[in-house]
């Protein structure tokens, strides 16, 4: 890329390529405009003054935060298998407020409003190693992996008593979209779409 937008450098990832009018090439990214877009327009999923937890600190985790932290959250928790992991990317967005971090067997007994898996845990059929103290009937979970069945987090969270149970097909959709607005210049309709989907 020639140029970054702001959102692809807090990520650390494109996956938005423009061609501006000297040809240059820009790249963006919009898999956390699309979280959002899912979680407040169509899940109705309330961000400010909420606590909430992600689940991994990977590449995907880099992406969410930012535009989390806009929504200015009472608390944002990332916990990791490997708590330096999580440490690093809580430093590395130290700018965007607090953000705080921990191990995943630092989880017990906190209760958090919104519970964020962006771990690939589970995907292979094995438990989710996360435990069940942190989900409340209050807790709306969401992955942001999917599948055309529950995934194994998802099932996991249903199980324990969770509020909403979601898969990430809605941020898979809007961030499509929003792609296609910055192409475009017009953003098209979702609802159509997810009628479609699991």
């Amino acid at each position: 890329m020639d140029t970054l937008t702001n959102r692809a450098k807090l990520a650390g990832a494109v996956n938005t390529i423009t061609r501006k009018d000297d040809g240059k090439l820009e790249g963006d990214n919009t898999d956390g405009i699309g979280l959002i877009a899912d979680l407040q327009e169509n899940l109705h999923v309330e961000l400010i003054d909420s606590s909430i937890l992600i689940l991994g600190a990977g590449g995907a985790t880099r992406g969410i935060v930012p535009p989390l932290m806009e929504r200015k959250p009472a608390e944002l928790l990332i916990a990791n298998r490997t708590i330096g992991k999580a440490q690093a990317l809580s430093n590395a967005f130290v700018d965007l407020g607090n953000i705080d971090a921990c191990g995943f067997d630092n989880l017990d007994n906190r209760h958090f409003h919104l519970i964020i898996n962006a771990t690939s845990a589970g995907l292979e059929g094995e438990l989710p190693p996360f435990p069940t103290s942190i989900l409340s009937p209050d807790t709306v979970c969401y992955d942001l992996s999917y599948s055309m069945h529950d995934t194994p987090f998802i099932s996991w969270a249903k199980e324990h008593g969770c509020k909403h149970a979601y898969q990430g097909w809605g941020m898979l959709v809007e961030q499509a979209a929003e792609s296609f607005a910055i192409w475009r210049g017009k953003r098209p309709k979702t609802a159509e779409v997810r009628a479609k989907l699991p």
